[in-house]
């Protein structure tokens, strides 16, 4: 910023902070303050990247991919290639995100970065049909690790996920149970899915508001009969609510995560592939040269 004059920058300043105020609640309001702000200073990485973000989750994929590989470009840095791949599954290109993970340089992702890289990649495996290789690629040594992490919940319920789309739900509830216990803030909505893999129905209000007028109406017609029959002696009626008491996001937040019903089960277990054989190669730390780990150390895709 410190390259344009003043009230410029200070114009480009507003429109970035407008960015970030508003990419979440109001995206498209947010890619408009981003783009403005690109107007006046396009040469800026910061811009470049605020526009892709804002683009991003205003649901404009090539808008979103253009301007991300410029900030790469313009930077050196590879902080949004989960974004990147992201990007192309949505365009329903999931080879091109396996690619992405493919060619991500370890040496420039923290540990984040490349957890977040192998859920997109693996959920772009799902995409393609391949489940079980899916699972594969998310038995990394960071799924049963003992400190949880910030990213820990997500892997483990995208983890949960694809054990349930291979069809081994039992499997699926254990790691939706442990995501749910790393996940206290329920950014994800493990504890939902949770709930409804052991068949527990949630009502939403709008349920219980309805429920909730046909009883009372049913008491007001009791009510007038009884008036009618005990010569204006009027009977209350009683009104009765079922509630079903439900747990939190991402619950599943944001994509999926799995929680583990036993908190020991794992701790020093080997994974096993959909035949129940043990799997070892892909149970290493995560590797961004391979699709078996990306490397340690730590979106709805979200």
């Amino acid at each position: 910023m410190l390259s344009l004059a003043k009230p410029v920058a200070e114009t480009v300043a507003r429109h970035l902070v407008a960015t970030g105020q508003l990419i979440d609640e109001d995206p498209a309001e947010a890619l408009a303050h981003a783009l403005a702000a690109r107007r006046l200073a396009a040469r800026i990485s910061a811009v470049r990247e605020a526009v892709g973000l804002a683009a991003y989750h205003a649901g404009e994929w090539q808008t979103a991919i253009a301007e991300l590989r410029t900030y790469h470009r313009m930077t050196g840095s590879q902080s949004h290639l989960a974004v990147l791949a992201d990007c192309e599954r949505a365009l329903e290109r999931p080879e091109r995100a396996i690619d992405l993970f493919r060619g991500a340089d370890r040496d420039k992702l923290d540990p984040a970065a490349a957890i977040e890289l192998l859920i997109v990649a693996a959920g772009a495996r799902g995409d393609l049909g391949q489940k079980d290789a899916a699972v594969a690629m998310l038995q990394v040594r960071e799924l049963t690790g003992d400190q949880v992490q910030p990213w820990t919940a997500r892997l483990r319920y995208a983890y949960a996920d694809a054990l349930l789309a291979a069809d081994r739900r039992e499997e699926a509830r254990e790691w939706f149970a442990r995501a749910a216990e790393a996940d206290p803030e329920a950014e994800t909505d493990a504890a939902e899915r949770l709930l409804e893999l052991d068949g527990v129905v949630l009502e939403g209000d709008d349920d219980e508001d309805d429920e909730l007028s046909a009883d009372e109406d049913a008491a007001g017609v009791d009510a007038s009969e009884t008036v009618r029959a005990e010569d204006d002696t009027t009977a209350p009626g009683t009104v009765g609510r079922d509630r079903n008491s439900g747990a939190a996001e991402d619950g599943e937040p944001v994509g999926d995560a799995g929680r583990v019903g036993d908190p020991g089960a794992v701790e020093g277990a080997v994974p096993s592939d959909a035949g129940g054989h043990e799997v070892a190669a892909e149970a290493g730390t995560v590797d961004a040269t391979s699709e078996e780990s990306l490397g340690a150390p730590e979106a709805e895709r979200r």
